[in-house]
């Protein structure tokens, strides 16, 4: 699938290319690994796994496996692999310019995820996914949004009808809606963006709410957007403004006695979730700033941007609504909704809004699991959410397991994350496609990205 730089290895046998191995007829091979399939919670313990032309072609116990004298083999004894991530709210630059874009798609890499989907689309997104398809430019697979609906962008229904054709003809994957939509509007996009056969992603307008939401069929709904209104008796009686970012104001009125109403809705519809909690953890928490602040991932955010995320955070502590009991109500009846999806069989996707406030690209998904563990589920659970949901989600019969046959985007692991969730950090190199992409070689690349 890729073809980004190729490096000739004459040994046999060896540890870590210091730059991407693309081969598409080189066999590349993990002795001695321990793979977790992701078929279901288990370790198939000390396993040799074959690579060949962006697929899995051969998986046994070491040993029995047979492969060419010419393969680039990677010692992972004592090792983890499993499948790649995927980050299904992800922000890609929406600007002209690759080179940044190629920066950002990076730090995923060097993370482990292997397919992303564009949260806030620019017509030059369409350019790099095709760049990144063909090869001439390396990154994790790129699902497109188109540029966003919201008030300002759709004032008429009409104008929502054209957006969604311009963006079906256009070729994005999704469509993007942001707040500000009334149902005027949102009922024609809705009903447009079904007869062409394009999906809508995203925020849920206040003026259009959850039930509406769901009834229209949504493709996902980010952020768990509009689901504490959707629990606040009265919300009919409020303004937007008065309910917070999220129902960050209200939190405390919500009631949790809807909350089973609210998930059959959402399991009937169809509907995925993709939580985004590590934005709420970390923007909406009731801590300061200076908690993430010192972060080791913040040294690949430019300074100007770090001061951005300070003073939003900031100004979210400073709002006369804001009082630390309500902040942690928040946090607790997210994690509570995230717990019952699970439960009620709502299916979660990976997703952590990166970047934004205090959310660094790749390194924040990390995160992302660990606050679905902190909200009930199990490690395996977690990681379900960004491999095996997403390639239902995607409708993609050859991802999200490790087996014979499906395509070759997996993580190599230093510890074993269906123990400990926090093992994802530790990884020894990333399989994207055809490109084998060893630790010293992201040591090398994101040194090039630091800000700070």
């Amino acid at each position: 699938m890729k073809n980004f730089l190729f490096f000739l290895i004459l040994a046999p046998c060896t540890l870590f290319a210091q730059r991407p191995v693309d081969n598409r007829k080189r066999e590349i091979v993990f002795k001695a690994v321990n793979v977790i399939p992701m078929d279901r919670e288990r370790v198939i313990e000390n396993q040799t796994v074959v690579v060949k032309n962006g697929r899995i072609t051969a998986l046994g116990s070491e040993g029995k496996v047979r492969f060419s004298k010419e393969a680039l083999v990677i010692d992972a004894g004592g090792k983890y692999l499993t499948p790649g991530w995927a980050e299904i709210h992800a922000h890609v630059p929406p600007i002209d310019d690759l080179e940044p874009m190629k920066e950002v798609l990076m730090l995923y890499l060097a993370n482990g995820i292997t397919t992303i989907r564009g949260m806030l689309g620019h017509p030059k997104h369409l350019e790099l996914r095709s760049r990144i398809n063909d090869g001439s430019i390396l990154g994790p697979h790129f699902y497109t949004t188109g540029p966003s609906f919201n008030g300002q962008t759709v004032k008429t229904a009409e104008r929502g009808v054209e957006m969604v054709r311009e963006q079906k003809a256009a070729g994005y994957d999704f469509l993007k809606l942001h707040p500000g939509l009334t149902k005027e509007t949102f009922s024609a996009i809705a009903k447009t963006a079904r007869q062409v056969g394009i999906p809508y992603v995203g925020h849920v307008s206040f003026n259009v709410g959850v039930w509406m939401a769901m009834e229209a069929k949504y493709s996902t709904i980010d952020h768990m957007d509009g689901f504490i209104e959707a629990l606040t008796p009265g919300i009919d009686t409020l303004v937007e403004q008065e309910t917070g970012l999220f129902g960050s104001w209200i939190a405390q009125r919500a009631d949790v006695s809807l909350i089973p109403k609210l998930m059959t809705g959402l399991r009937t519809n169809s509907i995925r979730v993709v939580p985004t909690q590590a934005l709420a953890e970390r923007w909406l928490s009731p801590l300061p700033a200076e908690e993430y602040t010192n972060d080791p991932e913040m040294k690949y955010i430019k300074p100007e941007q770090l001061t951005a995320w300070v003073n939003a955070k900031n100004s979210y502590t400073a709002n006369p609504n804001f009082s630390k009991a309500g902040a942690q109500k928040l946090i607790e009846i997210r994690r509570k909704l995230i717990y019952e999806c699970r439960k009620n069989g709502v299916e979660l996707l990976l997703g952590s809004d990166a970047p934004q406030i205090f959310n660094v690209p790749g390194f924040s998904i990390h995160r992302e699991m660990k606050y679905l563990v902190d909200a009930g589920l199990t490690p395996y659970e977690a990681l379900r959410t960004g491999t095996v949901n997403v390639a239902s989600y995607l409708n993609q019969s050859d991802a999200g397991t490790v087996r014979v046959g499906n395509v070759s985007d997996l993580v190599l692991l230093t510890g074993n994350p269906l123990k400990d969730i926090g093992q994802t950090k530790n990884i020894e190199g990333v399989m994207i496609g055809t490109n084998w992409l060893s630790k010293e070689y992201f040591e090398k690349e994101l040194k090039k990205i630091e800000k700070l």
